[in-house]
C-alpha cells in the first residue's frame, strides 16, 4: 500500500471508545466514497472463477462491540471467504485443544515467503510456522474435532457460521474451481504429513480446507466476526460466547505478526491493527474493545491484498483512532489537570 495516498487523513489516537454511532457512520460513508474510484491492482486469476468477478465491486462494514452496524457500497455482497477463514478456524482450534498444543503444532512466526510456498516447510524442518500460510491453515484444519472428514467439515461450518451470527454456506462454484487446481496444496498436505505434522489422510484434509475457504459471506459477516474476537469472544449480534477471551488475544496476536504474509510487516507499520487477508478481496481489522472493519473489493496488489480495502480500513484506523501503537501524551489530552 503507497502510504502517500493517505495524506491529508487527519491522525487520532486511541481513546478506548469509539465516537458516537452518527460519527462512525459518517467517517465509514467518508471512508468509502474516498476510494471508490481507485482502479488499482487486479483480479486474482490462478482461481479461474475468481478472475471473472466484477472487479468494480466495493464494500465497507465496521461493526462495534454493541452491535453499532455500519455499512457502505456493496457491503452485503457475497464472495468467498478465501484465506480470511484462516484466522477463525485458528481460534476454533485453540478453543479445542489450547494454546500450548496449537503453538507447538503450527507455530506463530512469519515465514517471510509466500503464502503457498513449499520451500518454508523444507526450510524448517516441516514445521508450518503459521497459521496464515496455507501449510499452517491445512495442518489448523486437520485439529478441527470429527472422526471423519465429513465430521469435521460440519464443525467447521458451525464454528465459522457462529463466528458471522448466521448460517454460512458453501459457494459449490467456488469449490469445484478450486478443488480442480489446487495441486499445491494436496503437495503440502502430502509434504506436512512425511514430517509426522499432519494426522490423517491429507487428500482429505485438504479437501476440507479447500471448502472452509469456499464458504460464501460478505463484508458486513467479516465485519461481524472480526468484532466477536474484539470483544472477547462474544457475537455483538447473536450474544453467543463463541471462544473464550484467550483465544481472542492468542488469535489476534498472531493475526497481527502474519495476517497478510509478508506484508504484515508494513500492514502493522502503517495501519497498526491485527488483520487477515483473502484472495477474493476481502480484508477484515480487528480493534480490540471496539469492534471490527471488513473492506470488500476485488482489485489486489502483488501480495494478494485489496487496495481499495486496504485503504479504506487505514483510513478509518486514522480517523477513529484505531491504531494500537498511537497514543499521545497524556497532559496533552487532559490540559489543565
Amino acid at each position: 500500500m503507497d502510504p502517500t495516498a493517505l495524506q491529508g487523513v487527519p491522525q487520532s489516537v486511541s481513546t478506548g471508545a469509539l465516537p458516537g454511532w452518527a460519527r462512525v457512520d459518517e467517517l465509514v460513508l467518508e471512508a468509502h466514497g474516498r476510494y471508490a474510484d481507485d482502479r488499482t491492482g487486479t483480479v486474482a486469476d490462478y482461481i479461474p472463477v475468481l478472475a471473472a468477478v466484477d472487479p468494480d465491486l466495493f464494500g465497507l462494514a465496521l461493526i462495534e462491540v454493541d452491535g453499532g452496524v455500519h455499512d457502505a457500497g456493496d457491503a452485503d455482497h457475497a464472495f468467498s471467504i478465501q484465506s480470511i477463514s484462516k484466522l477463525f478456524v485458528y481460534a476454533l482450534a485453540i478453543q479445542e485443544h489450547g494454546h500450548e498444543r496449537v503453538r507447538e503444532i503450527v507455530g506463530v512466526n512469519n515465514t517471510g515467503l509466500a503464502f503457498n510456498s513449499v520451500m518454508a516447510l523444507e526450510l524448517n524442518g516441516g514445521h508450518p510456522m503459521n497459521p496464515m500460510v496455507n501449510a499452517g491453515a491445512i495442518a489448523t484444519t486437520a485439529l478441527m474435532p470429527g472422526a471423519t472428514a465429513v465430521e469435521q467439515w460440519e464443525r467447521l461450518r458451525e464454528g465459522l457460521s457462529a463466528f458471522a451470527g448466521r448460517p454460512l454456506s458453501l459457494d459449490g462454484t467456488v469449490y469445484a474451481s478450486e478443488a480442480a487446481t489446487n495441486d499445491r496444496n494436496r503437495a503440502i498436505g502430502r509434504l506436512l504429513r512425511s514430517y509426522g505434522r499432519l494426522e490423517g489422510d491429507p487428500d482429505e484434509i485438504v479437501d476440507v480446507y479447500t471448502r472452509q475457504c469456499a464458504l460464501l459471506v460478505d463484508a458486513h459477516d467479516l465485519a461481524v466476526m472480526g468484532a466477536t474476537l474484539a470483544d472477547g469472544g462474544v457475537n455483538p449480534v447473536s450474544g453467543a460466547q463463541v471462544v473464550s477471551a484467550e483465544v481472542c488475544r492468542d488469535t489476534l496476536a498472531v493475526a497481527a505478526a502474519t495476517g497478510l504474509y509478508e506484508r504484515s510487516g508494513e500492514w502493522l507499520f502503517e495501519i497498526g491493527l491485527p488483520a487477515k487477508s483473502g484472495v477474493s478481496g476481502g480484508i477484515v481489522a480487528v480493534s480490540p474493545g471496539k469492534g471490527a472493519v471488513a473492506g470488500f473489493s476485488p482489485r489486489l496488489d502483488h501480495a494478494g491484498n485489496s487496495v481499495r480495502a486496504q485503504l479504506a480500513i487505514a483510513h478509518l484506523s486514522r480517523s477513529l483512532g484505531l491504531n494500537l501503537f498511537a497514543s499521545a501524551p497524556a497532559a496533552a489530552q487532559h490540559p489543565g489537570d
